[in-house]
């Protein structure tokens, strides 16, 4: 059974950086492209970045690009989503998952919220 545990979100100003790191176990991690998710309150969970299996591919949605950047340590099962220039509009629960089908199962997901 697939598990995705999230960590690293918190409360950061305006300006501020976040690097989030999920945890995937229960499968063979480097056979998968990997996406990052968010889901702001009241909204739909929505794609912000994705990776290929290999890392050669990374693909970003317009509001995240050139602010936020996606890897991966197929060594450790291991995705990681570096945020910079936080903005109060990336305030939501960010959750880590396959690309481009979802597994089922989501993590917990961890809050991130960018306020003054």
């Amino acid at each position: 059974q697939v598990q995705l545990v999230e960590s690293g979100g918190d409360l950061v100003q305006p300006g501020g950086s976040l690097r989030l790191s999920c945890a995937a176990s229960g499968l063979i991690f480097s056979n998968y492209a990997m996406g990052w998710y968010r889901q702001a309150p009241g909204k739909q969970r929505e794609l912000v970045a994705r990776i290929r299996s290999d890392s050669w591919t990374t693909i970003y949605a317009d509001s995240v690009k050139g602010r936020f950047t996606i890897s991966r340590d197929n060594t450790k099962n291991t995705v990681f989503l570096q945020m910079n220039n936080l903005k109060p509009e990336d305030t939501a629960v960010y959750y880590c998952n396959r690309y481009p089908t979802p597994w089922a199962s989501w993590g917990q997901g961890t809050q991130v919220t960018v306020s003054s």
